[in-house]
């Protein structure tokens, strides 16, 4: 697949709207409903496992997800944490490892065990990666209104212009909902800008503030889990359930995959 098609995709008449995937089946189920790209969850693949997100856990998991995804005739862009490692070599090794299996692009975030890492340290894990792999998507994490540490709109253009100067591709900040400060963002970084769907903020609305790539994070991960406790609740209720899409429809898109027929 094209690189630059993905770049195009943050780059058209409305947000790239990314759904972030946590297995082969939701992932199959979002390229069947026409998605040009999926993203991975790192929330949704370490919770799969029993595990809690970060701490570097999902690093094999994640690993072994992609290789999977990459099968699929859509884009593939991976949530990789801090990248696995204190290392920017190691970290550019981790990348380059995904760009060979066919990934498109790569979330980095710019904090450890819950807290910033110094801008020019995390500046440097993305210019090891760029150097080693040109052409991956780099979607750099800037993290200060998602976990609350110095989370002022001049603060995170500092960090956003240090890590585009890097060498990023685009620019993610979580947590950022005052549409005042989205505005603030988006004018003040020249690379496309990238937040999690809000549940106050339509993805028209943030596209009008600026937003180019909107992602589901691990919503539709948490969702289904709520989902299916809906379905068992009802079924012990005496209520009929949801419908869903039929086991043999699922059945048929996992074996298409393994033949290595999909769509």
């Amino acid at each position: 697949m094209d690189m630059a098609t993905f770049r195009e995709l943050h780059r058209g008449n409305a947000p790239l709207l990314l759904p972030n995937a946590w297995d082969a089946g939701s992932a199959l189920a979002f390229a069947a409903a026409g998605y040009p790209a999926v993203g991975t969850t790192s929330f949704g693949i370490a919770a799969s496992a029993g595990l809690p997100d970060g701490g570097r856990t999902g690093k094999a998991a994640t690993a072994a997800l992609a290789a999977q995804l990459c099968r699929l005739a859509v884009h593939i862009t991976v949530d990789s944490e801090d990248g696995y490692s204190d290392d920017p070599a190691e970290v550019a090794d981790f990348v380059a490892e995904l760009a060979a299996l066919g990934v498109a692009g790569v979330n980095l975030e710019d904090i450890t065990d819950g807290h910033l890492v110094a801008p020019a340290a995390f500046a440097a894990k993305i210019a090891a990666v760029k150097r080693r792999s040109q052409d991956m998507f780099v979607n750099a994490r800037v993290d200060n209104f998602w976990f609350g540490e110095q989370a002022a709109v001049d603060v995170v253009l500092r960090r956003a212009r240090a890590y585009a100067d890097a060498g990023a591709d685009g620019i993610f900040v979580p947590g950022g909902a005052d549409p005042e400060d989205i505005r603030g963002l988006t004018a003040g970084i020249w690379l496309p800008v990238n937040l999690l769907a809000h549940p106050s903020l339509s993805v028209s609305e943030l596209w009008e503030l600026g937003v180019r790539r909107v992602s589901s994070g691990s919503l539709p991960y948490r969702a289904s889990v709520d989902a299916a406790v809906n379905v068992a609740n009802a079924l012990r209720d005496g209520k009929q359930p949801l419908a869903a899409t039929s086991y043999r429809e699922m059945q048929a898109r996992l074996e298409a995959h393994v033949a290595g027929n999909t769509p």
